[in-house]
């Protein structure tokens, strides 16, 4: 007698409040910890030196000279803004990848989750953008604002209201890349490891994985890094690919990966963080919701 065979449904995805949730308190998570190495990072994107500081001896330059407690300068800015963007990275994920795969009625591949993930990262740029230009003007070195609402004011006196948008063009390319990048590596990592048949191997997946597609993505994007941040500082607004020109001809290709050692040292781990979290709390959430989320 033939065995009768069930169509096996998938899961339904989570609802956006839950998928918002864990996105925030996943980057607020990765924030927290690895934020001294941001601003080490955009010290060495600014510095237009030809013969750039070390990732170290930027550190202890800032530790010596400032103060340990400069390492945190300008995070409020990006705490307020990593529950937002995190949450629109992760359900805009989601949410292109509905769309390019007809809710699933299209098999998912390498292609497809990278370009899911370009779209992703466009759409996180619009989000964080703002908040972006308020992080690196109180990062600077040389920066006289009293906190990021004097660096709001300057921006709406000296700009007009769009002023927080002033290098909107490079975010979003630079979100483009981190995130194609890193969507793009995650599903074809999990696809060549071992299947996860337990809580142990999950984890490994998942910070291996992430972990390994926060570097891909870090590499992919730093060029677009240091031009974002230069042009937020001064708001010259360059467009991004002429920048990039630009500040390779008159410091060489090299100076494109400035603060790449802190940024990869950050964006790895942190993307492996990240991916965890989410995991972590969206499985907590399906128990918690039950068929048909789990």
């Amino acid at each position: 007698m033939a065995a009768v065979t069930k169509d096996i449904k998938k899961p339904l995805p989570l609802p956006f409040a839950y998928t918002f949730a864990s996105g925030a308190i996943a980057g607020c998570t990765e924030l927290l910890l690895l934020y001294p190495l941001d601003v080490v990072k955009t010290r060495q994107q600014l510095d237009t030196a030809k013969t750039s500081t070390g990732m170290v001896q930027t550190f202890k330059n800032i530790v010596s000279q400032e103060g340990p407690a400069r390492l945190y300068r300008g995070i409020i800015p990006p705490l307020m803004m990593e529950a937002p963007k995190r949450a629109v990275k992760f359900a805009g994920n989601g949410a292109w990848s509905n769309f390019f795969t007809n809710n699933g009625q299209r098999k998912n591949t390498i292609a497809l989750a990278t370009i899911t993930g370009f779209f992703a990262g466009a759409t996180e740029s619009f989000v964080v953008t703002p908040f972006e230009l308020v992080k690196i003007r109180m990062q600077d070195k040389n920066s006289a604002f009293k906190g990021p609402i004097d660096v709001v004011k300057h921006s709406f006196r000296t700009a007009g209201p769009l002023g927080l948008y002033q290098g909107m063009e490079a975010t979003w390319w630079r979100h483009w890349w981190w995130n194609g990048g890193y969507f793009g590596s995650i599903f074809a990592i999990k696809g060549v490891m071992p299947k996860a048949n337990d809580k142990k191997q999950e984890i490994i997946n998942n910070l291996t994985a992430g972990t390994i597609g926060g570097f891909i993505g870090t590499a992919l994007n730093t060029p677009f890094d240091v031009v974002k941040s230069r042009i937020q500082l001064h708001g010259t607004g360059e467009w991004t690919y002429p920048a990039l020109f630009k500040v390779a001809r008159a410091e060489g290709l090299g100076a494109l990966y400035k603060g790449f050692a802190p940024k990869v040292l950050r964006l790895a781990p942190g993307g492996g963080v990240l991916l965890l979290v989410v995991e972590l709390l969206s499985n907590v959430f399906r128990q918690q919701l039950g068929p048909p989320y789990i």
